[in-house]
């Protein structure tokens, strides 16, 4: 015979799984998609590449423009803007690089120190230009995400693009000044590593504080045990894939609030 305390655990594991098994539906979910498909468009008299990934059907569907790390527009970039389709968004990845691709650090800071920050930027701008020109994106329904180098311009996007609706920083250089802040109409979400020694604890409060004081509500998270560039498989000493899961997790969660619904 079940006893009401028997009656009460199996309602509260009822009412658990059924909470918790449409998010982990929802993590998983996969939707058929079409790409890698090469593209490009013009910034100013520059041509500027990248590689476009989008849900199969008509749409329109929600976009977000991937920015990659100081290493180029390789691999795992592009598999970054898959997963992201593979979640109902067309994806662009930017090419900032002109077609090179770092093999090593060395070679990544110097493309990264020969790409003037303005040139980045306007490419970011036209990019965001090109998806609205697509009749299966939703041009008021655009955000962007960035990892490392990407977060930074990430960071620099959403100061210069008010038309985004969201940005997604991942562990890249913050903003505090208030005039610039004042400029960001997209919400903010932002992932870094507590243990890293570029973009440390400290910025991530002084930003979330500066965010705070104009009234423009921020969403950032330390990883206590992280460092830098801790969701990419390639950092083979700082990888972790836990936080990474959960980092992924709330981008998700965070782009289906703020450019689906």
């Amino acid at each position: 015979m079940k006893t009401p305390r028997t009656h009460f655990l199996l309602f509260a594991l009822c009412f658990f799984l059924a909470s918790v098994f449409p998010l982990v539906a929802q993590a998983k979910a996969a939707v058929p998609i079409m790409g890698p498909e090469n593209v490009s468009f013009s910034s100013g008299s520059e041509t500027v590449h990248g590689v476009l990934y989008r849900p199969k059907g008509a749409g329109a569907f929600p976009a977000i423009l991937i920015i990659h790390e100081w290493w180029g527009l390789n691999d795992w970039v592009k598999q970054q803007a898959e997963m992201f389709a593979e979640h109902g968004y067309v994806t662009l990845a930017v090419d900032l690089y002109r077609g090179q691709v770092a093999t090593d650090p060395e070679m990544a800071h110097e493309l990264m120190r020969a790409l003037p920050q303005d040139r980045g930027v306007q490419y970011l701008k036209a990019g965001v230009a090109y998806l609205k020109t697509l009749p299966y994106v939703k041009p008021n329904r655009i955000g962007a995400a960035g990892w490392c180098m990407g977060g930074s311009f990430a960071m620099q996007l959403a100061v210069a693009e008010p038309s985004l609706r969201a940005v997604a920083i991942n562990y890249g250089a913050l903003e505090t000044d208030p005039v610039q802040l004042g400029k960001i109409h997209a919400a903010i979400l932002g992932n870094f590593g507590a243990q890293d020694r570029g973009i440390t604890p400290q910025d991530v409060q002084n930003f979330a504080a500066a965010m705070q004081k104009i009234g423009h509500s921020v969403d950032v998270k330390d990883y206590p045990d992280a460092g830098h560039a801790f969701q990419n498989p390639n950092n083979k000493t700082g990888y972790r894939a836990a936080d990474t899961a959960d980092a992924d997790q709330r981008m998700f969660t965070f782009f289906a609030r703020t450019l689906k619904q």
